[in-house]
């Protein structure tokens, strides 16, 4: 992708987003009409798409906390954010340690709005306007130089998003794979996860009505041979890749999808 290219900055309340998308299922306000209706759409095929999209947000407030907690990781490079919620990266890697940064990447300008109001006074948090394949820009940006070190490990997130891209051989998610890992230092960590599924109808239904309904601004879905691709030459940590809500659990008692038309699936990987 070129870098630099320009991005919207006019929020669009008449085409449904990911992100609006995505904070409807996790119970927030900063959706419209058009957002939730996709949602009902979708939820006629896919229902157990809410409890998977909490149990995603419940993965990735887990996984944060543990890379802070257990593998003493200070920076958080946060790529397809999505609108800030409760219990952001920032406020549980700040938990651990005040001094812990957070880059919030986001194409979206509500993200970018909503953002940058909520992280105005913490000087260690960061959100910048960027398509997650340009990764030039990305790692260049002011906000980034300033607050990410990249000569120490980083913990670069891509956290239910690669399927909102399309597959390419410059663009797609083996090939911002790639040109992420020749940025970081050695211990650095990638955490990746998407929508898949086992059926081919699911599959092919969900990637064309998201496809239509957000007007070309998605990818599709995979399968879980497609994530494991990504992690290739990684040492993936316990307990591997796996349907996310498995993923080191605080307790037995989490929530359950209902059906498993589809799940969220993927794990952390470090570089050696």
């Amino acid at each position: 992708m070129e870098s630099g290219k320009k991005l919207s900055t006019t929020i669009d309340a008449a085409v449904p987003t990911a992100a609006r998308m995505y904070d409807h299922y996790l119970g927030g306000k900063d959706n419209y009409a058009v957002d939730r209706a996709a949602c009902e759409e979708l939820d006629k095929v896919v229902p157990s798409t809410r409890a998977l999209a909490l149990n995603n947000r419940r993965f990735l407030q887990r996984m944060v906390g543990t890379l802070a907690r257990e593998y003493g990781v200070r920076q958080f490079l946060d790529h397809g954010s999505g609108l800030p919620t409760q219990d952001n990266v920032h406020q549980v890697a700040q938990a651990v340690d005040p001094d812990s940064r957070v880059v919030y990447v986001d194409n979206d300008p509500m993200v970018l709005v909503h953002g940058r109001a909520l992280l105005e006074q913490n000087e260690r948090t960061a959100v910048i306007q960027a398509d997650l394949r340009d990764t030039e820009r990305i790692f260049t940006h002011p906000d980034t130089r300033r607050l990410i070190d990249p000569s120490l490990p980083v913990a670069v997130l891509f956290n239910s998003v690669f399927h909102c891209i399309p597959d390419s051989d410059t663009e797609g998610p083996p090939a911002v794979v790639r040109r992420v890992r020749e940025r970081l230092a050695p211990g650095s960590f990638l955490v990746m996860c998407q929508l898949v599924s086992d059926d081919a109808e699911v599959r092919d239904f969900v990637t064309d009505f998201m496809n239509q309904a957000t007007q070309g601004h998605w990818g599709r879905v995979r399968e879980e041979r497609d994530v494991a691709e990504w992690f290739e030459g990684l040492e993936v940590l316990s307990p591997g890749l796996v349907e996310v809500s498995t993923w080191r659990p605080d307790s037995d008692v989490v929530p359950r999808q209902l059906t498993q038309e589809w799940i969220e699936f993927g794990g952390v990987g470090r570089i050696g």
